[in-house]
């Protein structure tokens, strides 16, 4: 079966456990499904907070993503890829993003999986603005998110490895 890919940037919130058993249902092809769920956390540097707001550039950001898969499955044996991440108002608890990758075996998966998030908190245009209480600020990309995200510049494919 030929990869499928799935690119969603919503508001509403989304069920994690459908959209992962949707990506597999009747697939027999795939051999390991690895998820990434990013939920909103309740502070941001010790200081309780109470909502993200995540805006982004309508177009461009999906077309980021894509590119991002795109890669992804160059240097991987990927048969699916999802990603949905949310947009505007978030309340701790809730889902901000799903990252599924799909292949034959699992080493596949995880390596894509954690190549993907990498790139989205680093790279894809969303711009995140916290809400504490003493007021509002931006969020920029943290130190420790830019240097996960050099651990796969310069790599070559993985490809032949993976399978």
């Amino acid at each position: 079966m030929p990869m499928t890919t799935l690119i969603r940037l919503q508001r509403e919130p989304f069920d994690v456990a459908a959209e992962a058993a949707q990506m597999a249902h009747g697939r027999t092809d795939i051999g390991a499904l690895v998820t990434f769920t990013g939920i909103c956390r309740a502070d941001e540097g010790g200081e309780p907070i109470g909502a993200l707001t995540l805006e982004h550039y309508p177009g461009m950001a999906e077309a980021e993503i894509a590119r991002h898969v795109e890669e992804a499955s160059a240097r991987w044996p990927l048969l699916g890829v999802t990603v949905i991440h949310r947009c505007g108002r978030i309340l701790p608890g809730e889902v901000i993003v799903l990252v599924a990758t799909a292949s034959r075996h699992r080493e596949a998966a995880f390596a894509a999986a954690s190549f993907l998030i990498d790139y989205l908190k680093t790279r894809a245009p969303f711009w995140k603005q916290v809400q504490t209480r003493t007021g509002t600020s931006w969020i920029d990309a943290k130190a420790i998110d830019e240097a996960a995200v050099q651990r796969w510049a310069g790599r070559p494919p993985e490809r032949e490895a993976a399978k």
